[in-house]
């Protein structure tokens, strides 16, 4: 009898697979890492104490997941072989901050190294599209997963973006609000018109960019001779946070600002919220509420202006 799974368990699985399949990649099954001497937990240990400069062995013991005793006699063996040092910690008496010794530094170096080496090694045989495109899933599994790295880049479109964005953007307002092909098609509609009528004065998009990946977009266009009019804000779901939104705003209004324009306009939707608070917060007000039936859901579309 075939045992059928809910879609939680049936994922689960799935985790469980990649998690075996990446680990035997990587090797950490091995009771020795890089070659040398110590443990998984062990060069775990010095790492993190390496990046962090200092830390308290509670931090180390939360951030790595490691038992309490388990983690007292990992660092009594470290210190004995003179490789980490217990200091008082000037914010708390009650506890000391582990760091590396001189030498803990100059042990750690060559397998520091090693590792580096080794992620090298998977990234080599890759084309660049290939490593790109590695690169971008595990910065969105680490911010899917809670760790939201806040490196990215706000650059001009090139070519292929403009059909990713509309992509993207299409897919995450069926994803989160049902919406159906009719707002593709608008999307589409106004991608071409930018790009048939760019005019570098009073059109712009900035495409912001992670690790290869597109994580947001907006762009600025004429409405008429003094008003600028902002189109397709969009922050991918696993980048919202980092503040990209409000950047993109705060962009728009410059350009349209020193290109010349008074004013500044927008239309969105009511149940768009996150979005109408950014705007509020960008000094827009609304201007128009309009009841409607469009992409396959009752509406509360909305234009927001602001003079500049």
């Amino acid at each position: 009898m075939a045992v059928t799974l809910s879609p939680l368990a049936d994922g689960a699985e799935q985790v469980r697979a990649f998690n075996r399949f990446y680990t035997r990649r990587i090797g950490v099954l091995h009771d020795r890492m890089l070659g040398s001497d110590f443990s998984l937990t062990e060069l775990r240990v010095l790492y993190e104490l390496a990046s962090r400069g200092a830390a308290r062995a509670s931090d180390l013991r939360d951030d790595l997941g490691l038992n309490a005793g388990y983690l007292s006699r990992l660092v009594a063996a470290l210190e004995s072989k003179g490789l980490l040092q217990k200091s008082p910690n000037p914010q708390d008496a009650r506890s000391h901050l582990l760091s590396l010794t001189d030498h803990g530094r100059q042990t750690l170096q060559p397998y520091d190294e090693a590792s580096r080496q080794e992620a090298i090694a998977v990234l080599a045989p890759m084309a660049e599209p290939q490593r790109r495109e590695l690169l971008a899933a595990m910065d969105r599994i680490s911010a899917l997963l809670g760790e939201r790295p806040a490196d990215y880049l706000l650059r001009d479109p090139q070519a292929g973006d403009m059909g990713w964005v509309v992509h993207k953007q299409a897919q995450l307002y069926a994803n989160e609000y049902g919406w159906n092909s009719e707002f593709e098609a608008l999307l589409a509609e106004i991608v071409a018109s930018y790009l048939r009528e760019f005019d570098p004065a009073s059109h712009r998009c900035w495409i912001a960019e992670q690790r290869g990946n597109i994580i947001g977009s907006v762009f600025v266009v004429r409405h008429d001779a003094r008003t600028a009019k902002l189109r397709m804000l969009y922050v991918d779901a696993a980048a919202r946070g980092l503040g990209i939104g409000r950047r993109l705003v705060d962009e728009a209004i410059d350009f349209a600002r020193n290109a010349g324009y008074s004013r500044m306009v927008l239309w969105t939707n009511k149940a768009l919220t996150d979005a109408v608070r950014l705007y509020e917060k960008a000094g827009f007000s609304l201007v128009e509420e309009e009841h409607h039936h469009s992409y396959g859901k009752d509406q509360i579309s909305q234009v927001w202006a602001r003079d500049l």
